[in-house]
Protein backbone atom coordinates (compact mmCIF):
# COMPACT_ATOMS: atom_id res chain seq x y z
CA UNK A 1 0.00 0.00 0.00
CA UNK A 2 1.42 3.75 -1.07
CA UNK A 3 2.12 6.33 1.20
CA UNK A 4 -0.71 8.21 -0.05
CA UNK A 5 -3.13 5.16 0.04
CA UNK A 6 -2.46 5.15 4.19
CA UNK A 7 -3.01 9.02 4.78
CA UNK A 8 -6.15 8.29 2.92
CA UNK A 9 -7.26 5.97 5.34
CA UNK A 10 -5.93 7.02 8.25
CA UNK A 11 -6.22 11.00 8.10
CA UNK A 12 -8.97 11.64 5.11
CA UNK A 13 -11.40 8.83 4.94
CA UNK A 14 -13.83 7.74 7.13
CA UNK A 15 -14.37 4.06 7.57
CA UNK A 16 -17.28 1.98 8.63
CA UNK A 17 -18.32 -2.08 8.17
CA UNK A 18 -20.75 -3.97 5.53
CA UNK A 19 -23.55 -5.10 7.80
CA UNK A 20 -25.78 -6.39 5.40
CA UNK A 21 -25.84 -7.38 1.59
CA UNK A 22 -28.54 -8.37 -0.58
CA UNK A 23 -29.60 -8.93 -4.04
CA UNK A 24 -32.23 -6.07 -5.30
CA UNK A 25 -32.66 -7.09 -8.91
CA UNK A 26 -30.54 -8.96 -11.65
CA UNK A 27 -28.22 -5.71 -12.02
CA UNK A 28 -28.18 -4.51 -8.53
CA UNK A 29 -26.97 -4.99 -4.84
CA UNK A 30 -28.06 -3.51 -1.87
CA UNK A 31 -25.32 -2.57 0.99
CA UNK A 32 -25.56 -1.24 4.35
CA UNK A 33 -22.62 0.07 6.01
CA UNK A 34 -22.27 1.02 9.89
CA UNK A 35 -20.12 3.61 11.74
CA UNK A 36 -21.05 6.23 14.73
CA UNK A 37 -19.23 8.78 12.67
CA UNK A 38 -23.16 8.43 10.87
CA UNK A 39 -24.89 9.40 13.78
CA UNK A 40 -23.00 12.86 13.59
CA UNK A 41 -23.55 13.80 10.25
CA UNK A 42 -25.32 16.69 9.05
CA UNK A 43 -26.88 14.95 6.20
CA UNK A 44 -28.65 16.78 3.42
CA UNK A 45 -30.95 14.30 1.05
CA UNK A 46 -29.07 14.10 -2.27
CA UNK A 47 -25.75 14.05 -0.81
CA UNK A 48 -23.11 10.60 -1.89
CA UNK A 49 -20.13 9.32 -0.89
CA UNK A 50 -16.58 9.15 -2.28
CA UNK A 51 -15.72 5.40 -2.02
CA UNK A 52 -12.25 3.89 -1.67
CA UNK A 53 -12.95 0.46 -2.94
CA UNK A 54 -9.69 -0.30 -4.43
CA UNK A 55 -7.23 0.81 -1.89
CA UNK A 56 -4.36 -1.52 -1.56
CA UNK A 57 -4.97 -2.60 -5.08
CA UNK A 58 -1.70 -1.95 -7.16
CA UNK A 59 -3.10 -2.58 -10.55
CA UNK A 60 -5.17 0.35 -10.24
CA UNK A 61 -4.67 3.91 -10.80
CA UNK A 62 -5.58 6.25 -8.29
CA UNK A 63 -8.96 7.43 -10.00
CA UNK A 64 -9.83 3.88 -10.16
CA UNK A 65 -9.70 2.89 -6.25
CA UNK A 66 -12.16 6.23 -5.75
CA UNK A 67 -16.03 5.65 -6.46
CA UNK A 68 -19.24 8.34 -5.88
CA UNK A 69 -22.12 6.17 -4.86
CA UNK A 70 -25.87 8.21 -3.69
CA UNK A 71 -26.85 7.32 -0.47
CA UNK A 72 -30.23 5.81 -0.98
CA UNK A 73 -31.38 5.79 2.60
CA UNK A 74 -29.79 6.62 6.06
CA UNK A 75 -30.62 6.19 9.98
CA UNK A 76 -28.67 8.10 11.66
CA UNK A 77 -29.83 6.99 15.10
CA UNK A 78 -28.42 3.28 14.60
CA UNK A 79 -25.51 5.07 12.65
CA UNK A 80 -26.53 2.85 9.06
CA UNK A 81 -26.41 3.87 5.27
CA UNK A 82 -27.87 2.04 2.86
CA UNK A 83 -26.26 2.03 -0.56
CA UNK A 84 -27.95 0.49 -4.20
CA UNK A 85 -24.69 -0.80 -6.64
CA UNK A 86 -25.52 -1.28 -9.82
CA UNK A 87 -23.14 -4.19 -11.44
CA UNK A 88 -24.09 -4.30 -15.36
CA UNK A 89 -21.30 -1.73 -15.93
CA UNK A 90 -18.67 -4.74 -15.40
CA UNK A 91 -16.40 -2.37 -14.15
CA UNK A 92 -14.28 -1.37 -11.03
CA UNK A 93 -17.46 -0.85 -8.96
CA UNK A 94 -19.20 -3.94 -10.14
CA UNK A 95 -16.85 -5.95 -9.63
CA UNK A 96 -15.98 -4.83 -6.03
CA UNK A 97 -19.66 -5.04 -5.36
CA UNK A 98 -19.86 -8.13 -6.44
CA UNK A 99 -17.37 -9.62 -4.50
CA UNK A 100 -17.69 -7.89 -1.17
CA UNK A 101 -18.55 -8.89 1.46
CA UNK A 102 -20.68 -8.76 5.28
CA UNK A 103 -17.67 -7.96 7.92
CA UNK A 104 -15.82 -6.13 5.19
CA UNK A 105 -14.24 -2.35 6.29
CA UNK A 106 -14.85 0.38 3.65
CA UNK A 107 -13.26 3.63 3.48
CA UNK A 108 -15.46 6.73 2.70
CA UNK A 109 -15.60 10.41 2.23
CA UNK A 110 -19.09 12.67 2.35
CA UNK A 111 -19.80 14.44 -0.56
CA UNK A 112 -22.84 17.27 -0.71
CA UNK A 113 -22.64 18.43 -4.48
CA UNK A 114 -25.48 20.38 -5.72
CA UNK A 115 -28.07 17.23 -6.82
CA UNK A 116 -30.11 17.92 -4.09
CA UNK A 117 -33.66 17.58 -2.77
CA UNK A 118 -35.07 21.21 -4.00
CA UNK A 119 -38.81 21.12 -2.31
CA UNK A 120 -39.60 25.09 -3.27
CA UNK A 121 -41.62 23.34 -6.43
CA UNK A 122 -45.19 21.79 -7.34
CA UNK A 123 -44.24 20.32 -9.79
CA UNK A 124 -41.38 17.82 -10.50
CA UNK A 125 -39.82 15.84 -13.76
CA UNK A 126 -37.30 12.93 -12.51
CA UNK A 127 -35.61 11.13 -15.23
CA UNK A 128 -32.74 9.20 -15.07
CA UNK A 129 -31.03 5.12 -15.46
CA UNK A 130 -30.82 2.57 -12.95
CA UNK A 131 -27.14 4.21 -12.38
CA UNK A 132 -28.98 6.88 -10.86
CA UNK A 133 -32.40 5.26 -9.43
CA UNK A 134 -31.51 5.34 -5.64
CA UNK A 135 -30.67 9.35 -6.09
CA UNK A 136 -33.65 10.31 -7.38
CA UNK A 137 -35.26 7.95 -4.85
CA UNK A 138 -33.95 9.77 -2.01
CA UNK A 139 -34.80 13.28 -3.45
CA UNK A 140 -38.38 11.56 -4.11
CA UNK A 141 -39.19 10.95 -0.52
CA UNK A 142 -37.75 14.61 0.66
CA UNK A 143 -39.28 17.24 -1.82
CA UNK A 144 -42.28 17.02 0.48
CA UNK A 145 -46.01 15.60 0.47
CA UNK A 146 -49.25 16.60 -1.84
CA UNK A 147 -46.33 17.43 -5.27
CA UNK A 148 -46.78 16.33 -8.53
CA UNK A 149 -44.11 13.96 -9.79
CA UNK A 150 -43.90 12.39 -12.58
CA UNK A 151 -40.71 9.91 -13.09
CA UNK A 152 -39.06 8.36 -16.06
CA UNK A 153 -36.84 5.26 -15.27
CA UNK A 154 -35.26 3.71 -17.82
CA UNK A 155 -33.07 0.52 -18.57
CA UNK A 156 -32.46 -2.03 -21.57
CA UNK A 157 -34.09 -4.67 -19.21
CA UNK A 158 -37.04 -3.83 -16.27
CA UNK A 159 -35.96 -6.68 -14.29
CA UNK A 160 -32.87 -4.54 -13.43
CA UNK A 161 -35.09 -2.26 -11.71
CA UNK A 162 -35.64 -2.19 -7.96
CA UNK A 163 -38.15 -0.87 -6.04
CA UNK A 164 -37.89 1.96 -3.57
CA UNK A 165 -37.53 1.45 0.24
CA UNK A 166 -41.12 1.11 0.99
CA UNK A 167 -41.21 -2.02 -1.34
CA UNK A 168 -43.19 0.67 -4.45
CA UNK A 169 -42.30 1.85 -7.64
CA UNK A 170 -43.26 5.76 -7.72
CA UNK A 171 -41.66 6.33 -11.07
CA UNK A 172 -43.09 4.60 -14.71
CA UNK A 173 -40.45 2.44 -15.81
CA UNK A 174 -39.61 1.98 -19.25
CA UNK A 175 -37.36 -0.73 -21.48
CA UNK A 176 -35.49 1.32 -23.56
CA UNK A 177 -32.05 1.00 -24.95
CA UNK A 178 -28.44 3.17 -23.90
CA UNK A 179 -28.31 6.96 -24.59
CA UNK A 180 -32.30 6.58 -25.62
CA UNK A 181 -33.07 10.47 -25.53
CA UNK A 182 -35.05 11.10 -28.52
CA UNK A 183 -37.98 8.46 -27.48
CA UNK A 184 -37.88 10.42 -23.51
CA UNK A 185 -38.08 13.91 -25.27
CA UNK A 186 -41.08 12.20 -26.81
CA UNK A 187 -42.49 11.22 -23.54
CA UNK A 188 -41.78 14.87 -21.93
CA UNK A 189 -43.68 16.58 -24.95
CA UNK A 190 -46.63 13.91 -23.34
CA UNK A 191 -45.96 14.92 -20.09
CA UNK A 192 -45.06 18.60 -19.87
CA UNK A 193 -48.56 20.53 -20.39
CA UNK A 194 -50.33 18.04 -17.51
CA UNK A 195 -47.39 19.67 -14.73
CA UNK A 196 -48.33 23.02 -12.94
CA UNK A 197 -46.98 25.70 -11.16
CA UNK A 198 -43.57 26.29 -10.80
CA UNK A 199 -41.77 23.26 -12.07
CA UNK A 200 -38.16 21.25 -11.56
CA UNK A 201 -36.33 18.55 -13.52
CA UNK A 202 -34.20 16.38 -12.35
CA UNK A 203 -32.03 14.48 -14.89
CA UNK A 204 -29.77 11.70 -13.92
CA UNK A 205 -27.42 9.26 -15.60
CA UNK A 206 -25.77 8.31 -18.76
CA UNK A 207 -23.81 11.62 -19.31
CA UNK A 208 -25.33 12.00 -23.59
CA UNK A 209 -28.83 12.32 -22.15
CA UNK A 210 -28.33 14.88 -19.47
CA UNK A 211 -26.77 17.05 -21.85
CA UNK A 212 -29.47 16.49 -24.65
CA UNK A 213 -32.67 16.60 -22.07
CA UNK A 214 -30.85 19.61 -20.72
CA UNK A 215 -30.63 21.31 -23.89
CA UNK A 216 -34.11 20.24 -25.04
CA UNK A 217 -35.74 21.69 -21.68
CA UNK A 218 -34.00 24.68 -21.95
CA UNK A 219 -34.05 25.53 -25.71
CA UNK A 220 -36.96 24.11 -27.06
CA UNK A 221 -39.44 24.32 -23.77
CA UNK A 222 -38.02 27.59 -22.29
CA UNK A 223 -37.51 26.42 -18.78
CA UNK A 224 -34.74 28.34 -16.82
CA UNK A 225 -31.57 27.48 -16.43
CA UNK A 226 -32.04 27.02 -11.74
CA UNK A 227 -35.23 24.68 -12.87
CA UNK A 228 -33.31 22.21 -14.83
CA UNK A 229 -30.90 20.38 -12.11
CA UNK A 230 -28.50 17.27 -14.43
CA UNK A 231 -25.98 14.92 -12.83
CA UNK A 232 -24.42 12.54 -15.26
CA UNK A 233 -23.46 9.60 -13.20
CA UNK A 234 -21.21 7.71 -16.04
CA UNK A 235 -20.14 8.53 -19.14
CA UNK A 236 -18.92 5.70 -21.81
CA UNK A 237 -15.96 7.45 -22.64
CA UNK A 238 -14.53 8.09 -19.04
CA UNK A 239 -13.68 6.36 -15.91
CA UNK A 240 -13.07 7.00 -12.27
CA UNK A 241 -14.81 9.08 -9.76
CA UNK A 242 -18.61 9.36 -11.02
Amino acid sequence: MSVIEQLLKSVVLDQAVITEKVKLSTATFKIRIQSDSIKKIDFIPGSFLRMGIGIGNKQLSMKDKIRSYSIWDINKDKGFIDLAIATHSDGIGSQWISNCQIGDTIYYKWKKGNFLADDTADSYVMIGDLSALSHLYMINRHIGKDKQVIGIVYSEHKNEIFTDIDGNFPFDIYELPQNPSGEIITKIKEIVPNLSGKKIAYIAGDSRVCIALNSFFRRELQWKTKSIKTKPFWNPEKRGLE
